[in-house]
């Protein structure tokens, strides 16, 4: 399989210390948010990061069990950390991991808190992942609707983080696909800049290494209140074929590019 990527981290216009971490090293590509109002929250999102590093170091391909190590070392080490502070650190984690599924690579995708994976098909944008935020968790109990959850004083106030007490990561699996993008990204990306522009850039941006510029500068030149950490992968060969409608050249969703319907990872437990 040939990806190409691009990686670029960015402190932002309001913050001293970027407390963003990322891992973009075949077969895992992971952002890391060290929580704001946490202490050492560089600490945390750098703990998080060296946890899978050390996890998938030499492996060609991951799996869930080693996704699942990483994760469960991420808490033990963030939680050194947090015994060090006032106040206690976290982190957010979000990431795809390469995977053999039947004899086909696929994406482990997972999170836990608000880093979020996308991917981006011809001109079609899905999330993948599922924000762990209560203004989230509110709208998809149906507690409220589209207008108020964007309205909603506390709709990012995180509900599950490494460090935290509830650090369960969800998780979903689904075919790597000839032609993709994928776009994994810190919240100081996601909270400047809405869907539809994300979207835009993604199709119409060109190389990886320009579109995580350009989507890092789009989030400074809206406020850039927060750090800022974007990876962008290409799936250039290796993947499944999506079918292409001829007379438009528009992808066509295939029953390869479904997602399941996802699963948790409950820390510390497996």
């Amino acid at each position: 399989m040939t990806l190409s990527v691009g990686v670029v981290t960015d402190v932002g216009m309001k913050r001293k210390l970027n407390e963003d971490g990322y891992l973009a090293q075949a077969p895992v590509y992971v952002v890391a948010d060290g929580m704001g109002g946490y202490e050492a929250g560089d600490l945390a999102s750098g703990a998080v990061i060296e946890a899978f590093r050390v996890a998938l170091d030499g492996h060609e391909t991951a799996s869930l069990d080693l996704v699942s190590e990483a994760l469960d070392r991420a808490d033990e080490l963030v939680a050194v950390v947090a015994a060090d502070t006032t106040r206690g650190a976290g982190s957010t984690v979000a990431g795809a991991a390469i995977v053999d599924d039947g004899g086909t690579p696929h994406w482990l995708v997972f999170n836990v808190g608000d880093s979020r994976v996308y991917r981006n098909i011809g001109s079609s944008l899905q999330q993948l992942t599922v924000d762990h935020s209560l203004g989230q968790e509110l709208f998809t109990a149906g507690k409220l609707t589209a207008e108020q959850f964007a309205n909603y004083p506390d709709r990012n106030v995180i509900t599950r983080a490494i460090g935290a007490p509830d650090s369960t990561a969800d998780s979903w699996i689904t075919p790597v696909i000839n032609g993709e993008r994928l776009l994994i990204c810190s919240d100081g990306l996601t909270s400047e800049v809405a869907d539809e522009t994300i979207r835009a850039s993604l199709t119409m941006g060109g190389v990886p290494s320009s579109v995580a510029w350009g989507l890092v500068d789009l989030a400074k030149r809206a406020g850039g209140r927060d750090n800022i950490t974007v990876i962008v992968i290409d799936v250039l060969s290796g993947g499944a074929d999506v079918a292409r409608d001829a007379s438009t050249g528009s992808s066509l969703r295939t029953p390869a590019d479904e997602v399941d319907e996802g699963t948790t990872i409950p820390v510390g437990q497996r």
